[in-house]
């Protein structure tokens, strides 16, 4: 990957969302990856390309080589707290809150509180600080299905409107983070491709100032 500036990305909402910083900075997908079966994607800069991978992938394909530069969630990001990477630059972009959420009116239980989430580091974290012991039940969907069927007493999950929340009979409660997309580079690339990617972020950072 040495003659190429590769960036990681993961589909739906970061990169709908990262597309227009890219096109302000001169770099334009060849080929749709919503209709694509490809993974990698050039693009209109002849030494830029993107990789297509899954959201929480990012981090790891950023700090091994696998990719110089990648575009996460914040939420993604704290679930890697060890990962060795720079992470320059907030895109201010697929902005939401990282929460605690249950029943409305839910009274507290004895015992240890069961929480599910996929944000097992951030959940650990947060109720460790609280002084709170919980018991942490992992899960990669439907979140708000284990209160209701008594699996967990909480969940913890980004909360963008809360409208799924309160069709599901929840409501958000404590605050966690405030999430949003950061670009991250793998520190190697850093110091090898200085100049390129130095040159990628002001393009960006002046891309964020124009929206």
């Amino acid at each position: 990957m040495a003659n190429y500036l590769t960036l990681a990305l993961s589909k739906g909402r970061i990169y709908k969302e990262t597309l227009p910083l890219l096109k302000a900075a001169g770099i334009e997908p060849i080929d749709d990856p919503e209709t694509s079966r490809k993974l990698i994607l050039e693009t209109t800069q002849p030494d830029v390309r993107l990789i297509i991978v899954r959201a929480s992938d990012v981090p790891t394909y950023v700090e091994y080589g696998g990719a110089d530069m990648g575009i996460a969630g914040k939420d993604v990001l704290l679930e890697h707290p060890k990962a060795e990477l720079y992470e320059p630059v907030d895109l201010e972009i697929a902005q939401c809150k990282l929460m605690t959420a249950g029943r409305e009116n839910d009274t507290a239980r004895a015992g240890r509180l069961k929480v599910a989430t996929k944000f097992v580091e951030s959940t650990r974290r947060f109720y460790a600080e609280q002084g709170t012991q919980v018991d942490i039940i992992k899960l990669y969907g439907s979140m708000e299905l284990a209160p209701l069927v008594g699996l967990a007493d909480r969940i913890v999950d980004v909360v963008d409107t809360g409208n799924t929340l309160r069709a599901n009979g929840l409501v958000p409660m404590e605050h966690i983070a405030d999430i949003s997309s950061r670009l991250v580079v793998n520190k190697a690339s850093m110091k090898m491709k200085h100049a390129r990617i130095q040159q990628f972020i002001d393009d960006i950072r002046i891309a964020i100032k124009a929206q």
